[in-house]
C-alpha cells in the first residue's frame, strides 16, 4: 500500500524537477561546447594524455589523435615529458598507457621522457594516478591532452585534485560527424552534471 502511494508522488516530484534541470543541462552543454575550443598556449613539465580504447597493441583512432598531439607538443618543446594513462580495458590484454608509450617511442619520443600509469579505468583515476607519478618525479605543471569536448570536465577534475593543469585539446578529432559529436557532447554533459553533483 505504501509503495502504491509513493510512486505517484515520486512521479510528481520528477516532473517538477524537469523545468529546473533542463535549463541547467542546456547551460552545461553550451559551456562544454564553448570550452572545447579553449587551448592554453603555455609550456609545461609534462603532457598528461588521457587514456582511450586500444585495438590489440595499437591505439584506436581516438587514442592515436591524443598521442599524436602530445608528441607534437613534445617535439615543439612545449612539454619535456609525456605521461600516458589508462589500464587494461574490458576484454583487452594490454594497458592503454603501454600502447601509448610504444607508439610514442616509435615516433621518436625518448623512453626516458615517458611515464606511465597502468591502473586507471576512468578519467578521474587517469588524473589521480598521473598526479602521484608526477609528484614522484617532481613535475608540477601540466597540459591535459584529450578530445575537445572532454576538456572541460577533465580540467575541472584535475584542478579539484590540486593539479596545476591547462587544456590542450587535440586539434583534430575522430568524432567528426554531427551524430558522433552530438552523442559525445550529450555524454559529456551528463558526466559533467553528475560530477558537479557528486562534488557538492
Amino acid at each position: 500500500m505504501i509503495d502504491k502511494i509513493k510512486k505517484p508522488y515520486l512521479a510528481i516530484v520528477l516532473l517538477c524537477l524537469v523545468p529546473v534541470i533542463m535549463p541547467i543541462l542546456a547551460i552545461i552543454t553550451f559551456s562544454i561546447y564553448v570550452y572545447s575550443s579553449k587551448t592554453k598556449v603555455t609550456n609545461a613539465d609534462a603532457a598528461i594524455v588521457l587514456g582511450a580504447e586500444v585495438w590489440g597493441e595499437k591505439p584506436s583512432p581516438v587514442f592515436q589523435e591524443r598521442i599524436n598531439h602530445a608528441i607534437n607538443l613534445y617535439k615543439h618543446g612545449k612539454v619535456h615529458n609525456i605521461i600516458f594513462t589508462g589500464g587494461v580495458g574490458k576484454n583487452k590484454e594490454i594497458a592503454e598507457a603501454i600502447v601509448g608509450k610504444h607508439y610514442a617511442i616509435s615516433k621518436g619520443v625518448k623512453k626516458a621522457n615517458i611515464l606511465t600509469e597502468t591502473a586507471s579505468q576512468n578519467t578521474h583515476q587517469n588524473l589521480l594516478y598521473a598526479k602521484n607519478i608526477a609528484l614522484s618525479q617532481h613535475l608540477s605543471k601540466f597540459l591535459i591532452v584529450s578530445d575537445p569536448l572532454h576538456m572541460k570536465r577533465a580540467v575541472l577534475m584535475a584542478q579539484d585534485l590540486g593539479i596545476d593543469a591547462y587544456p590542450s585539446a587535440t586539434p583534430t578529432t575522430r568524432y567528426r560527424s554531427f551524430q558522433t559529436q552530438f552523442k559525445f557532447l550529450l555524454r559529456e554533459t551528463f558526466g559533467y552534471f553528475v560530477y558537479l553533483f557528486l562534488r557538492l
